[in-house]
């Protein structure tokens, strides 16, 4: 049986850098430093990012992920049926995305994310048309 540790998620937010102008086209060179894994989980990872700007498109086709805001605030759009739902998170908040379901996120001034995200991960610098 692997061995249990924990994991400072304070600790963790300390290492990484802050992402200023994170846009759909950011490298994944350009976010060095600014995202990390804490642990492996199920088929994913909890992942951890801190950042401003916007996000590509993104989903995952084998399970619901879990958006959760450690600090300040994101705008998590979902594209459902062809609309883009915006839901507004702020500090302490969370966010399950269904599986399967496009989503980006718009920053505007930093935050703190962690998310247990399953694998693998699809992505799209265009909105995706057959949401």
């Amino acid at each position: 049986m692997p061995k249990a540790t924990p994991i400072s998620i304070e600790a963790a937010f300390e290492r990484l850098k802050f992402l200023a102008n994170r846009t759909p086209e950011t490298s994944d060179e350009e976010a060095e430093g600014a995202f990390a894994m804490l642990s492996e989980y199920r088929d994913g990872a909890v992942f951890i990012g801190h950042y401003a700007g916007n996000s590509k498109w993104e989903r995952h086709s084998n399970g619901d992920e879990i958006v959760f805001v450690v600090e300040g605030e994101t705008t998590l759009i979902l594209l459902v049926g062809g609309k883009e739902i915006p839901n507004t998170l702020g500090q302490g908040e969370l966010l399950v995305v269904p599986k399967n379901t496009w989503h980006r996120f718009e920053t505007s001034k930093a935050v703190k994310i962690m998310s247990v995200t399953p694998q693998p991960t699809d992505h799209s610098i265009e909105r995706p048309d057959n949401a």
